[in-house]
Order: structure tokens, then C-alpha cells, then sequence
């Protein structure tokens, strides 16, 4: 499927959190979303990633944004990986990608001559209606947290 464009409603999702959760986009409608895909959990640039937004939390605060990360491992590897970096924002488990299919970012990917399907890191701003406001393609880790924050200022 192709990514989502913004202007576009945010495709439905639910999902299991860290800790068995379930979260639902509609849970937070309302308010602002930050929803990140990335590869996999606790490696060098998903860890940086996730380690960036849960620095920023405090600043996402004032306007009430939700930080949701999402990848392709299961609850035990997003509760392993959030405990080992303290990261207090829901990450979740879509380990069938088909919320990473329906926003797009579940494409064939190319390490080293060998081609697999994966997740690309992408970040969506989700308004509060519910709607894209922003899309960051093919995200490149440094300083995308401090991007996303400008972004909702």
C-alpha cells in the first residue's frame, strides 16, 4: 500500500502495547499523535530513536501529544527493550505489520544485495482530528525527535 498522505484521516489501528495493553488510535483522539514505525527493537539506530523521544517527552507534555512507537516484534521484545532503556511512552507489537501495510511503510527493503520486506523507519504527525499533518520518510535518526517537536510547535 502506499504511504499516507497528510491531509489524509490516519488509518484505525489496534494494537498490544508493552505491557498487554491495548491501544487503539481512537483512544487518543483528541490530541496530537506521534506515531513512529521502526525495524526492530533494541538495535543501534531504533535505540537512539526511541532513547530521543522518550528524552522529549516532557516537551511533547504541554500540548498533550502521544508518542506511540511501532514495529514488527512482540510484547516480550517491546517490554525487554523499553525496561532495559526506560522508555515510558507505549510501544507496539504489529507482529503480522499489517498496521505497518495500511500506513505504508511495510516495503521491500535491500541490505548487503539481499531483499527482504521490512518496516521504514516513518514517522506520521497525527492531529487531533484525526488527520495527518506531517509524514517523514526514510528518517534518518539525529535530531528527527527535535524535528517532530518543531513540527508541533
Amino acid at each position: 500500500m502506499p504511504l499516507v498522505d497528510p491531509g489524509k484521516k490516519a488509518p484505525a489501528f489496534t494494537l498490544k502495547d508493552q505491557a498487554g495493553k491495548t491501544q487503539r488510535l481512537s483512544d487518543y483522539a483528541g490530541r496530537p499523535v506521534i506515531l513512529y514505525f521502526y525495524p526492530k527493537d533494541d538495535t543501534p539506530g531504533c535505540t537512539k530513536e526511541a532513547c530521543a523521544f522518550q528524552a522529549g517527552l516532557p516537551k511533547f507534555r504541554p500540548s498533550k501529544t502521544a508518542v506511540l512507537g511501532v514495529s514488527i516484534l512482540g510484547e516480550a521484545s517491546k517490554a525487554k527493550f523499553a525496561k532495559k532503556y526506560g522508555l515510558g511512552f507505549p510501544l507496539l507489537a504489529d507482529a503480522d505489520h499489517a498496521v505497518a501495510e495500511k500506513y505504508g511503510v511495510w516495503q521491500e527493503k535491500s541490505n548487503y544485495g539481499r531483499k527482504y520486506m521490512g518496516i521504514v523507519r516513518t514517522t506520521y504527525l497525527i492531529g487531533p482530528d484525526g488527520k495527518i499533518q506531517k509524514r517523514w520518510d526514510n528518517v534518518k535518526v539525529d535530531g528527527h525527535a527535535d524535528e517532530v517537536l518543531a513540527a508541533l510547535a
